[in-house]
């Protein structure tokens, strides 16, 4: 029982870090600040939506996906760990990592694009849910869907509430949150590493 609050506390804080929903708000805002209210509600509750169907998709498919591709176990968690790590890093600098921000775009949907992916459901939170759920067991899909599903709530509640967000933390607030976030994604990171070495040598060995 204590492991698997253990790997419920791992998942969460993990998707926490890399969704990130306080610096994820402020680019909510600089989209829709301009909008009225009934407008950001519909852009960010089908945000959240397609992210939590995209997630949805890689969490149960994502053994049938290394048998597909011939993929490793330990393949996708070293592969999944170097990622993870550089957005970590690249967060502990302060800044959103490049490969979840927001680029330039001529899509007047941005619920799709930039919203859903990249900062939402991004490579690193793509990476992060098929690591949790590699194995195929049930019990691991649903902890990691059911965890998403939770930040997608959490994420939906600072958008609507964006505003006030970033007017009470500030540009400085913001600053120390992705920092946070990017040491605990750097961590995880690192950790995914060692267990896919561990499971290559293994294997392997």
């Amino acid at each position: 029982m204590f492991e698997l609050f253990q790997h419920s506390l791992s998942v969460f804080l993990a998707f926490l870090a890399i969704m990130n929903p306080i610096a994820n708000t402020a680019v909510f805002v600089s989209l829709t600040g301009k909008e009225d209210r009934s407008f950001q509600i519909t852009i960010a509750t089908r945000a959240l939506i397609i992210s939590f169907f995209i997630i949805l998709v890689f969490a149960i498919l994502g053994k049938t996906i290394f048998h597909l591709f011939g993929i490793s176990l330990p393949a996708l968690r070293i592969a999944g760990g170097v990622l993870v790590f550089i957005v970590g890093y690249q967060m502990l600098h302060g800044k959103s990592s490049s490969m979840h921000k927001p680029q330039e775009t001529h899509d007047s949907d941005i619920s799709v694009s930039p919203l859903a992916v990249p900062i939402l459901a991004g490579p690193g939170t793509i990476a992060t849910a098929m690591n949790y759920s590699a194995t195929g067991q049930l019990i691991e899909i649903i902890i990691t869907v059911v965890t998403f599903g939770i930040l997608c709530m959490v994420t939906f509640l600072s958008f609507i509430f964006g505003q006030k967000i970033v007017d009470f933390i500030g540009e400085s607030g913001l600053s120390i949150v992705t920092r946070l976030m990017g040491l605990i994604l750097s961590v995880i990171g690192t950790q995914m590493l060692i267990i896919g070495a561990f499971g290559a040598i293994k294997a392997f060995g």
